[in-house]
């Protein structure tokens, strides 16, 4: 009796975040979502490339991610770029609330995935920003790591 409620492969990233930030720490958030939403994101029709996350009034937002209008919504559909609320516990947002007062301190969205139980999940990571020039080391250290690997490789 076990009925499985999907492709469990979807698994959409924001790669501009882990080149922008270093990331500290991550927590994975339950979203509330409306409708057509999750058809949408299991068809993989979201974004997470400016998704950044606030507070209001002891809750968590997402700000920023895209969910694509889902093709056959009719008049039901959603907003694509409205905010989100996230789940966590108690714990976890007065601790993350806490860390994101510091300065350059930021809660961006890394991975937006759909867990085994059909319930779409969000990654999201307490980052401290790059400057230009850690950016330009974090490419060299890549471009390098590539290069060792086809030598390797050969």
């Amino acid at each position: 009796m076990s009925e499985k409620k999907g492709n469990n492969n979807i698994n959409i990233r924001n790669k501009r975040a882990t080149f922008d930030y270093e990331i500290l720490d991550t927590y994975i958030a339950g979203i509330v979502l409306t409708g057509t939403e999750i058809k949408s994101i299991r068809l993989s029709k979201a974004a997470l490339t400016d998704c950044y996350c606030y507070f209001h009034n002891g809750e968590l937002f997402v700000k920023g991610m895209d969910i694509s209008e889902y093709a056959w919504g009719s008049y039901n559909n959603h907003a694509a770029k409205r905010e989100r609320k996230l789940l966590l516990n108690k714990k976890e947002l007065n601790k993350l609330e806490r860390t994101a007062q510091d300065k350059g301190v930021a809660i961006v969205g890394l991975t937006l995935f759909v867990n085994e139980k059909g319930f779409a999940k969000l990654k999201i990571g307490v980052g401290k920003g790059r400057k230009n020039y850690d950016k330009r080391e974090h490419l060299k250290e890549k471009d390098t790591r590539r290069e060792m690997d086809r030598a390797m490789k050969s």
